[in-house]
């Protein structure tokens, strides 16, 4: 049985709510249900959940206005509840920091799933910073502190990545100087997919490159994968 967490259910359908509630109650987590963004967005400023469901066809606001007030806070888990089936609100969503796209219809199992995988693989990177001694990642111009999940620039800079890009780029920095093709990156986060990878390679380098579309830290090696294009050394913290 996975320990409970709190995760917060942002969804305007009530018969939806009562579904997912319920399934995630029977999975030992602790649910609330909120059918507006506003309604969840006050709950947010008194308590963050582990994780955010959020569908994005609320009735008072794009439920996106949602997501990106989560990414600045950078704590909290966002998976994407919707009807929206496109490619590109699946891609936007993510470029937008969320964590998982689910689409309508849904089985509320699959969901739980989705969210349990997202729980494991976030405690797997606490379990990286707690089984040793605390340590940083010092690479190029940058120190990266899993504890936090937080890049730190050498001028100051400070850059808050999310649970699915720190999982990346721990990838990267316990490989660095060797490609890693997308499929060994997408073997570490269950659930996926190649397009997904890419996404998130993009914010990755949206926060530590000085020009995102000439890359020379996080390197595209055509056909092959990824390759971080520094020397590692680790630092305890």
């Amino acid at each position: 049985m996975t320990t409970g967490r709190l995760i917060y259910v942002v969804e305007d359908e009530s018969d939806i709510c009562t579904l997912v509630c319920g399934e995630l109650e029977r999975y030992g987590h602790h649910a609330r249900a909120f059918r507006t963004g506003a309604q969840a967005m006050y709950a947010l400023r008194q308590q963050l959940p582990d994780v955010c469901i959020i569908d994005l066809g609320l009735p008072d606001m794009d439920g996106l206005t949602l997501v990106r007030h989560l990414m600045e806070v950078g704590e909290t888990g966002v998976i994407i509840l919707s009807g929206r089936d496109s490619a590109t609100d699946k891609v936007l969503g993510l470029e937008l920091g969320a964590d998982d796209y689910v689409s309508k219809p849904f089985d509320p199992r699959e969901l739980v799933a989705r969210i349990n995988s997202f729980l494991r693989r976030r405690k797997k990177i606490s379990a990286l910073t707690t089984a040793v001694p605390a340590r940083r990642a010092l690479f190029g111009d940058w120190s990266f502190d899993p504890a936090t999940l937080t890049a730190t620039h050498r001028n100051g800079r400070r850059e808050m990545l999310s649970a699915a890009e720190a999982e990346l780029l721990l990838g990267l920095l316990q490989s660095p100087r060797q490609i890693l093709s997308r499929e060994q990156l997408m073997q570490a986060r269950q659930g996926a997919f190649d397009r997904c990878i890419d996404v998130r390679m993009s914010r990755i380098r949206k926060k530590l490159e000085q020009d995102p579309r000439n890359p020379q830290l996080i390197r595209t090696v055509y056909g092959a994968g990824y390759m971080l294009m520094a020397d590692v050394q680790w630092q305890a913290v």
